[in-house]
């Protein structure tokens, strides 16, 4: 079992679990691109080594050793991603499959030393929160676009940062995290959002919508998916 290999399981059941659901083993298995049966056993492993407490057919939690490793991987990856954009120059579709490989390889002083060089940063290239070193972690749970309200102001927020197709689409139209924007209308059936942002009208598809990540602003925060809260932060994680 290689550290790479346990990594990359801690860090997806870090991004599947929520404060009331556990990550399933089909949902580790599509993230990782794995059959259920490789995520079972290895589950089992990890629940043997104490980073991951693992319920048959209901699914795993990561224990609080498997929530340090977790951030602190979540904290070197969004921090490369971040030097390659504004140290080498990199965009920021091509960061995600680069920031998989080196996070592996990085060493939590490297990692140190890229903070201090970008100015202690608080998000990512994609709006992401960067994990501070030692201190405790809580990932925001926004608002999804596609269940914004139509007429309220939003600012883009977050981004995927898995598919390049996607971010260069959403640079193509100048969605970036920080753009604020509305919903203008939308299409029956699930069809596409009429979306304003800086003067400019895009038609956003329904798939797409529901991975952009908005807090509305003025009037009160709305209640996203689940019933939190736009701005509310569902998870806590400690760090090193």
């Amino acid at each position: 079992m290689t550290s790479a290999s346990v990594e990359d399981y801690l860090k997806a059941i870090f991004a599947i679990a929520t404060v009331d659901s556990p990550a399933g083993t089909n949902a580790i298995a599509a993230r990782l691109g794995i059959s259920a049966g490789s995520v079972t056993g290895m589950l089992k492993r990890l629940t043997e080594r104490g980073l991951v407490e693992h319920e048959p057919y209901r699914g795993a939690r990561l224990t609080a050793e498997g929530r340090i490793e977790a951030v602190r991987l979540v904290r070197r990856h969004r921090m490369i991603e971040l030097f390659l954009v504004r140290a080498l120059g990199y965009s920021w579709d091509r960061v995600h499959a680069e920031a998989e490989r080196l996070e592996h390889a990085a060493s939590d002083e490297l990692v140190d030393r890229m903070e201090d060089y970008l100015g202690h940063p608080e998000v990512d290239p994609h709006g992401s929160p960067i994990p501070e070193s030692g201190r405790p972690f809580r990932e925001p749970v926004w608002l999804r676009l596609s269940e914004a309200p139509a007429g309220r102001r939003l600012v883009l927020r977050q981004v995927s940062d898995e598919d390049p197709e996607v971010l260069r689409y959403l640079n193509d139209l100048k969605l970036l995290p920080g753009t604020e924007l509305r919903v203008i209308g939308r299409a029956p059936m699930r069809g596409p959002l009429r979306v304003e942002a800086e003067g400019h009208i895009h038609h956003i598809g329904a798939e797409l919508a529901s991975e952009l990540s908005v807090e509305a602003i003025g009037r009160g925060r709305l209640k996203g998916s689940g019933g939190q809260h736009g701005s509310v932060e569902e998870k806590t994680h400690v760090g090193e």
